[in-house]
């Protein structure tokens, strides 16, 4: 029997992924992640793997490394790497409550990416289930921290991949449903003004504002942002009284570079603009960074097996190099055969609106059970 003609019913995964979305797993509430983690372990066991729960590190929660039972086990295989840490934080369902409408299911981290994590599981399930052996041994690993950068477990997924046949990432689809062959590097950077602080109404003259240094800073930085490398501010903190000047002004830049040289020209632009201007220093502090992944013949090789089974099922898949980061980035640098977004369909991931087509359950798990059916 054919992994193609097993037999996925896409409510019935639905059903299965729900318990999922409706625990909340948010990257820095760490006991949260890591009651996701119990969750997902306990569908790994029932569905036949072993599973090791991995202590936390960093403040971030656990992480689990599930190996399903292999007459190879230990020999390279097939990783599959997924995160469980989700953008939204507890009380979310307040707001993007688990529904099902017109075809499409919402809630927090459906699309990103519980849902592929899910996908993927309900394939080897059904593999099993069906009494068919994968080629390779396959081991799952769900990590805590990926939404942040992955400060914490980098070294976990790397030490999993090296020597691996392959890494199959389930992060969502491509708007056109295709896979991701390539990344962009991912900075983040760290941004510091310190400044005087004076009485507001008293002594305003006396004052130099590090949210007005600050806010003058942002404008400079991201009108540096071109085609090949964009730089953008996405959380600011200062402040605690409005009739205070304000001498502390924290924020946060995410840069994203094409090549190599791009990200190596965005890093010393960053830190070449420190100083002290106008009785106000400016601090930047270079913090994680993605590597650039650019495609290589072992992951186009998987890209072309990928294609070819979803030409079988019914759609076709593209690929693509992405500005969006994921832990494909460091597999895929590695030189390790990866593809990345073949999880599920869907929009407005990191959003309250975010989606997933519920047919596309169905059909991401027939792909999955092709491609670890297939990868040898």
């Amino acid at each position: 029997m054919s992994a193609l003609g097993l037999s996925f019913d896409s409510t019935a995964m639905l059903a299965g992924l729900r318990p999922w979305i409706e625990c909340e797993s948010p990257t820095w509430d760490a006991a949260a992640v890591s009651r996701m983690m119990d969750l997902a372990a306990r569908d790994l066991v029932e569905a036949g793997a072993t599973v090791e729960t991995i202590p936390a590190t960093g403040g971030f929660g656990t992480s689990i490394r599930a190996t399903f039972p292999h007459p190879d086990q230990g020999k390279p295989g097939i990783l599959v790497s997924g995160h469980m840490d989700t953008v939204h934080p507890v009380g979310t369902l307040e707001k993007l409550p688990f529904r099902v409408q017109d075809g499409r299911a919402w809630g927090p981290g459906i699309m990103d990416m519980k849902g592929g994590n899910y996908v993927f599981l309900e394939a080897m399930r059904q593999i099993r289930r069906a009494g068919l052996t994968t080629p390779l041994p396959v081991t799952f690993l769900f990590t805590p921290d990926e939404e942040v950068g992955t400060p914490a477990t980098r070294s976990l997924i790397e030490d999993a991949a090296r020597g691996q046949r392959a890494v199959l990432v389930p992060e969502p689809a491509s708007q056109d449903g295709g896979a991701v062959t390539g990344r962009y590097a991912i900075a983040r950077f760290d941004l510091l003004t310190e400044g005087r602080p004076s009485h507001a109404g008293w002594a305003l003259k006396d004052g130099r504002s590090a949210i007005a240094a600050m806010a003058r800073r942002i404008l400079q930085i991201e009108a540096m942002s071109t085609d090949d490398c964009s730089f953008s501010v996405g959380v600011v903190h200062a402040g605690q009284w409005v009739n205070c000047v304000s001498s502390i002004c924290r924020a946060e830049v995410l840069s994203v570079a094409k090549t190599q040289k791009d990200l190596d020209g965005g890093v010393a632009a960053m830190l070449a603009l420190q100083g002290e201007e106008g009785g106000v220093t400016f601090t930047v502090t270079r913090g994680v960074t993605r590597p650039v992944w650019e495609p290589q013949p072992g992951t186009m090789a998987l890209y072309d097996l990928a294609r070819q089974l979803a030409s079988r099922i019914g759609f076709e898949m593209s690929s693509s190099s992405a500005g969006g980061g994921s832990d494909g980035n460091f597999t895929g640098a590695m030189g390790v055969p990866t593809l990345d977004s073949i999880g599920v369909r869907g929009r407005g991931l990191h959003t309250l609106d975010e989606h997933i087509q519920v047919d596309s359950l169905a059909e991401r798990a027939r792909l999955a059970a092709g491609l670890l059916t297939q990868i040898s």
